[in-house]
């Protein structure tokens, strides 16, 4: 029997369990243990000894329990009989999980029947390598990724589809938004797997759900699919085009105000109120009015002038009066230029003495006692006061 003199670590980095191929151990062999490692050795399917990172020298003065072992086995010879177990105790990551078969379950917003996969990754280490090793791996050649999931599969796809259905329905998840709550369900179904897992001496350390398979080819989730994006395309197109008129009216508010601001400017740098600028339109009104000099006009351009404040109406009063002043000078003027003759009524100029028209003699011009009126023919009352004649 060939001696072993150096025992080591020989498997692969996705292995959690790796069974030394020898079973026959001589003492004063070293044992390498590589960090995150441990050793055990296994005898009858009961544990020996346990060995963490380092070199150990296999001694019976170091290894009691070996030590007996070894002499029931060999009858206190150097040699022994055991198995030796290296566990990987790093967390291995990556490791693909799916259902085997479609959740069904009714959806809670639209309460249609829907059938869904889920699959994901998740990571594991070993936390207790003597009760994984006890429980699972025996006396078997070792315990591999594909083995581990393969041991936990029933348990793992029974909790998952049973806790997928059920949180979705509990949250009121809909198929068309269960994207965006694939964290909350991962981690329900975590939290509801962590204790079966340790119970074999593994952690489960992280479980993700990445993808979600929808039933793109059932004619129910067709029409609610795009009933569902219907809906939220005609909300969104509503809410983009309020915004848009209230960029408008806030556009037309600030040009208003700029318009604003440039005309008080102009009017500051001119030298004129707004009230003086009104007094000037209305001015300009009326004095383009043809017919002014009327009464009713004349009332309308006072009104005016009341509506507008009261600057502009003492500009434009101020105006009016001057204007009409004007028209009463003017009319008086030519009602003094105008004389007429007495015996015919021809009109009759400033130095004319008798009548081109009769030859009557001009008489001297009469005055009204009342309003100063000069009377052109016989008449017995003054036509502008109504005062009788020579009183």
């Amino acid at each position: 029997m060939a001696i072993i003199s150096v025992i080591k670590y020989e498997g692969d980095n996705k292995t959690f369990i790796w069974k030394y191929p020898k079973t026959d151990f001589n003492m004063g062999s070293e044992l390498i243990v590589r960090e995150s490692q441990e050793a055990i050795f296994l005898y009858n399917g009961e544990i020996l000894d346990k060995f963490g990172p380092g070199k150990h020298v296999l001694e019976t003065e170091n290894l009691p329990i070996i030590k007996n072992v070894m002499r029931l086995a060999t009858g206190g010879k150097n040699p022994f009989v055991a198995e030796l177990f290296f566990v990987n105790l790093t967390e291995q990551m990556a490791i693909r999980w799916g259902t085997d078969s479609k959740v069904v379950y009714l959806d809670p917003v639209y309460n249609f029947p829907l059938e869904i996969g889920a699959c994901g990754e998740m990571s594991l280490s070993v936390n207790n390598s003597a009760k994984l090793l006890i429980k699972l791996v025996g006396t078997s050649g070792g315990f591999s990724q594909e083995q581990l999931t393969q041991s936990f599969r029933a348990i793992l796809l029974n909790r998952a589809k049973s806790i997928l259905a059920s949180e979705i329905t509990a949250r009121k998840i809909s198929i068309f938004e269960i994207d965006m709550h694939l964290q909350e369900l991962s981690d329900a179904i975590k939290k509801s797997l962590s204790e079966d897992f340790i119970n074999y001496g593994v952690n489960l350390n992280t479980f993700m759900i990445t993808t979600v398979v929808k039933p793109d080819e059932d004619r129910n989730y067709i029409k609610f699919r795009d009933l569902y994006f219907r809906q939220h395309t005609d909300v969104m197109e509503a809410e983009l085009k309020q915004k848009l008129s209230l960029i408008e009216q806030e556009t037309k508010a600030k040009q208003t105000v700029m318009e604003a601001e440039a005309i008080a400017k102009k009017r500051e740098l001119e030298n004129y109120t707004y009230q003086q600028e009104r007094g000037f339109d209305v001015a300009e009104t009326m004095a383009d009015n043809e017919a002014v000099a009327q009464m009713n006009n004349i009332g309308l351009g006072l009104g005016m002038m009341m509506g507008v404040g009261s600057e502009v109406g003492k500009t434009v009063g101020s105006m009016t009066g001057k204007a009409m002043q004007s028209i009463n000078e003017n009319t008086e003027q030519k009602n003094e230029e105008k004389r007429f003759c007495m015996n015919c009524g021809k009109q009759l100029s400033e130095e004319e003495l008798f009548c081109e028209n009769c030859g009557a003699k001009v008489e001297k011009e009469e005055r009204c006692s009342n309003c100063g009126y000069t009377f052109h023919n016989d008449a017995k009352f003054c036509p502008k006061c109504g005062t009788k004649r020579g009183i």
